[in-house]
């Protein structure tokens, strides 16, 4: 009887190991992660989905992870580098996630659509920037964000072993590299808007270079505010799925280069 007792207490506080060092990496992702990171989102929520996103996973990487369960003293080092290791992969996919938010509001900017509705959100940015953002959450949300997310983290381990701090250098230079990529996508995104306004302007020019009796400002403000949301409707169904594609990539590799 006290052997048997012996190998159950062995046994869970190994899987109590386990799932703490899941719950570390796990929680913190979930602290910056699109969508279920969102400031709109109770803290309790949060708190409940790292908590059964770690129930899922403790499983499948208990073995692994602590495979030496009698020496625990040998994991207090997991408790510094777990965090660190989360927190990089919720910003992998958060900075994609703000690609929007620049676009957006690049896109306010160019047509003067920067302070309609501009409190709509918790963060402070321009309608058209909250308005992509939530539209591309939805639909990362409706094309299985937790499973992806799921196997994100489990997956995570190859790259960002446990116990192992990354190195800063590299880190910096990883960083560094995303966030040039993402305002290069933001610009990419907010291209027709861009276009749009510089054609907008040059004709601005030449109108009241004809006509400096006309208050053209008057005549073109209408006109570029209607002709930003006439973009805008045309060129979404485009956006979000060209940002989809980028956001399933960074899932399946959050720490290698985006396409």
């Amino acid at each position: 009887m006290t052997d048997l007792l012996a190998q159950v207490l062995g046994l869970t506080q190994a899987w109590l190991l386990a799932g703490t060092l899941v719950f570390l990496r796990v929680g913190a992702a979930f602290l910056v992660l699109p969508a279920i990171g969102e400031a709109y989102i109770p803290m309790r929520i949060r708190l409940g989905a790292a908590l059964a996103m770690t129930l899922l996973l403790t499983p499948a990487l208990a073995a692994d992870l602590v495979p030496d369960s009698g020496n625990p003293d040998r994991y207090a080092g997991h408790f510094a580098t777990e965090p660190v290791a989360g927190l990089l992969l919720g910003l992998a996919v958060r900075l994609v996630a703000m690609a929007l938010q620049i676009a957006g509001s690049m896109a306010a900017q160019a047509t003067s659509l920067s302070q309609i509705a501009g409190g709509a959100s918790p963060d402070p940015q321009p309608a058209i920037g909250a308005f992509l953002t939530l539209a591309g959450l939805t639909l990362a949300v409706m094309a299985g964000l937790h499973v992806l997310v799921a196997r994100l983290l489990i997956e995570s381990y190859q790259v960002l072993p446990a116990g192992q701090m990354p190195l800063a250098g590299d880190v910096a230079g990883w960083g560094v590299a995303r966030v040039g990529r993402v305002f290069s996508l933001a610009f990419s995104l907010a291209a027709p808007f861009l276009i749009a306004s510089v054609l907008y302007n040059l004709a601005l020019g030449v109108i009241n270079k004809a006509m400096p009796q006309l208050m053209v400002a008057f005549v073109g403000a209408p006109a570029i505010t209607l002709g930003g949301l006439v973009i805008l409707l045309l060129t979404t169904p485009f956006i979000l799925p060209a940002w989809m594609r980028l956001m399933q990539a960074t899932l399946a590799s959050p720490m290698g280069p985006l396409p």
